[in-house]
């Protein structure tokens, strides 16, 4: 088993490189939500601008999975260190180019040309940043604790949530209007160029994994791991994806489309939907890792299923409590939803990658996560737009919320009980989970 110290550098590598990772995948979502409709596609009326602006974010979607088959190929035939080293770089170079990207009064119809092509780009790095990182922990972590090791990269979305909302917020609340529109708006963007020093700086002066290690000493390491995760793995990839679906909706919803929601619908200032996002976001600093902890303790599914229980009853009052206008009231309703969400996401790292066995496990994680990620999380902003802009309420948006969640819970109906599985196998069988009844 890896040293306790060893360990922790591991975790807190992969807590910092996903923090940042997030911060700037975050960072273009929070931005198409509050001004690139306007800089990029501002020949179009507001509602159309937004729905473009959400659909170069969901460009970011479609890139992830190819970024989850392209680099956790090399993740699993090289090995998983050198891999999300490359990861950071891509993902933080592209942000900081679309900090000095000109808009559509400058060069015209080149700047969303160019914004999609730094979106896709980011979407490649994440996609291969999650599973790498998740793997990473899993793997020289406790075996007796891999759902509280496997969350903490989880954490990593809420740091990276409250870094760009706070960036955001702090730029908000002290500038203008216009010279937020202006300028301002490319501050958090370059930003991220100084961050990704300080994640190499961390991410580099870690071991390899060294589970991974035995399976290469083994002669075990997959020759097209793509080809042998559909062949060896169908059940645990569809599971994956399922389960993933519910949870990604929901927090979409819950944390971006509400600062579409509340400055567009409920006509508050911007800086009232961030508080919430940034609230929240701060609570769950703390909740991810309780839950993946106390999903060691009691199972893996029941704490998953609870959470996405809560999330569907909470999805129904998500919007008559936005619908009122009071600060507190808002930021109590997101804070609540997002702890719901956390109690799904905690849990759902060791989950996944539980469902692949050791030599396949990169490419299968990053497979079902980032797949579900194209019908969960990209959809979820522009469908909620398109129901409440259909039907003049937003019962449609929480029901598409509720039948989601519905989605996750049937997969984890038929998922097996992965906290019960070996934390490594060096063979080249299926994981445990693949092979398991349907009923666990």
């Amino acid at each position: 088993m890896p040293s306790l110290t060893a360990s922790r550098r591991v975790i807190v590598a992969s807590l910092v490189g996903t923090s940042l990772e997030w911060y700037d995948f975050f960072l273009y979502a929070s931005a198409a939500a509050l001004v690139f409709g306007k800089l990029f596609f501002p020949s179009f009326d507001p509602l159309t601008g937004t729905l473009l602006a959400f659909t170069t974010y969901a460009v970011g979607f479609v890139a992830r999975p190819l970024g989850g088959i392209v680099f956790g190929h090399f993740g699993d035939r090289v090995g998983r260190k050198g891999v999300l080293v490359v990861t950071l770089l891509l993902m933080g170079g592209a942000t900081f180019l679309i900090g000095v990207l000109p808009t559509h009064a400058t060069i015209g119809a080149a700047a969303p040309v160019l914004l999609v092509t730094l979106r896709f780009l980011q979407g490649l790095g994440l996609g291969g940043e999650w599973g790498g990182a998740v793997v990473m922990s899993l793997e020289h972590g406790n075996p007796e604790r891999r759902g509280l090791s496997a969350s903490w990269p989880q954490v990593g979305v809420p740091a990276g949530n409250l870094l760009a909302s706070g960036v955001l917020w702090v730029l908000s609340a002290t500038l203008s209007e216009s010279s937020f529109l202006a300028w301002g708006w490319r501050i958090p963007f370059l930003l991220s160029g100084l961050l990704v020093v300080v994640g190499l700086w961390i991410r580099v002066a870690v071991t390899e994994s060294p589970a991974f290690a035995q399976v290469a000493a083994k002669g075990g390491k997959a020759k097209l791991p793509l080809i042998e995760v559909l062949r060896l793995h169908p059940r645990g990839l569809l599971i994956a994806m399922a389960a993933r679906i519910g949870t990604d909706v929901a927090f979409y919803t819950f944390s971006l489309y509400v600062l579409t929601y509340v400055t567009g619908t409920v006509g508050l200032p911007r800086t009232v939907a961030l508080t919430g996002v940034l609230v929240a976001s701060g609570l769950q600093l703390a909740l991810i890792p309780f839950f993946g902890g106390l999903s060691d303790r009691v199972g893996r599914r029941p704490v998953y299923a609870a959470g996405a229980i809560a999330a569907g009853i909470w999805a129904f009052a998500f919007f008559p409590l936005l619908d009122t206008g009071n600060t507190l009231v808002i930021v109590l309703t997101v804070v609540v939803a997002l702890a719901t969400h956390a109690a799904m996401y905690g849990p759902q790292a060791a989950f996944v990658a539980e469902l692949f066995s050791t030599r396949l496990r990169y490419s299968g994680a990053s497979m079902g996560y980032q797949i579900a990620g194209i019908f969960g999380g990209a959809l979820a902003p522009i469908i909620a737009i398109k129901l409440v802009a259909a039907t003049g309420g937003t019962l449609a948006v929480s029901i598409y919320v509720a039948a989601a969640l519905l989605l996750t819970l049937v997969a984890l109906a038929f998922a097996p009980e992965t906290s019960r599985f070996p934390a490594v196998d060096t063979d080249t069988e299926p994981a445990p989970a693949a092979k398991a009844p349907l009923a666990a």
